[in-house]
């Protein structure tokens, strides 16, 4: 009685390569599959999203288009002051350094005043300053002694130069503790009409709701963009203002001893 051969597990290994390898090629070589594939691809390029910013404009009521306008105008007024402050305070630190240059190396405070640039805030304070010790006999402020009316002189100047630098600041504050709300509001006014869209269709489809409602977190995040730089623009800028005063009122402090000695600033400092 003869027995059946038993296959040799080397040709059952390379009996099954060759099966998987003509399938594969078999696949490949469909062109009704390649075509399907190469077509889904294309489809998928060519799908745009009907739900974003662009369509919030184009297809946004008042409320919306009012709300991004508001947020966008925000926004233009918070890097508008932020550039302008940045600007002022650079001008007062570059003066700064002539003061320390030029100023108290001069013979008195006629002479070092023109050695400032004319309306700067130290030339201001100066100005303030010899005036009142000019003006003051002769008036009705005789009253006042002189040390007195000197240096509510100058101190108006200070203050009216702190008043200067800080103009513009609580408009930062405000964008920046309500531009997030600016654009909750406008979030939840988008996703409102969504579901009352969906509601009116009858239909509550994943595709239904997702769009619309992801559509109207846009102003939120628009919000959140707004409010972030006017926060971290007024922090800066209040940090800032704080040395510039601290120079300004050095300055002042100087400048009113030495107009109430009479001396010259050399003689003073020698």
């Amino acid at each position: 009685m003869r027995h059946p051969a038993v296959p040799d597990p080397s040709s059952r290994r390379a009996f099954l390569a060759a099966t998987l390898l003509l399938s594969a090629l078999l696949w490949f070589a469909n062109p009704a599959r390649a075509q399907d594939a190469s077509s889904a691809e294309a489809q998928t390029v060519q799908v745009e999203n009907p739900y974003g910013l662009r369509a919030i404009l184009e297809q946004g009521d008042v409320v919306a288009k009012g709300t991004f306008v508001i947020l966008a105008l925000m926004s233009a007024a918070t890097w508008y002051i932020l550039v302008v402050k940045l600007i002022e305070q650079q001008k007062l630190f570059s003066e700064a350094k002539v003061v320390d240059r030029s100023f108290w190396t001069s013979p008195d405070v006629p002479a070092g005043m023109q050695q400032l640039k004319q309306g700067g805030p130290f030339w201001y304070i100066a100005e303030r300053g010899v005036s009142a010790d000019a003006h003051h006999e002769g008036t009705m402020v005789e009253q006042i002694d002189r040390s007195t009316w000197i240096t509510m002189s100058v101190n108006r100047a200070v203050d009216a130069i702190q008043s200067k630098l800080t103009a513009g600041l609580a408009v930062l504050a405000t964008v920046g503790s309500t531009a997030p709300f600016v654009g909750l509001f406008g979030t939840v006014w988008g996703i409102y009409h969504a579901l009352t869209q969906i509601g009116i269709s009858g239909q509550a489809s994943i595709d239904k709701v997702a769009g619309p409602v992801g559509e109207a977190l846009i102003m939120t995040a628009i919000g959140l963009a707004v409010a972030v730089p006017a926060v971290l623009g007024y922090n800066w800028l209040v940090r800032r203002n704080k040395n510039a005063m601290d120079r300004v009122r050095a300055f002042a402090s100087d400048l009113h001893s030495v107009l109430l000695s009479g001396a010259r600033v050399g003689e003073r400092r020698g």
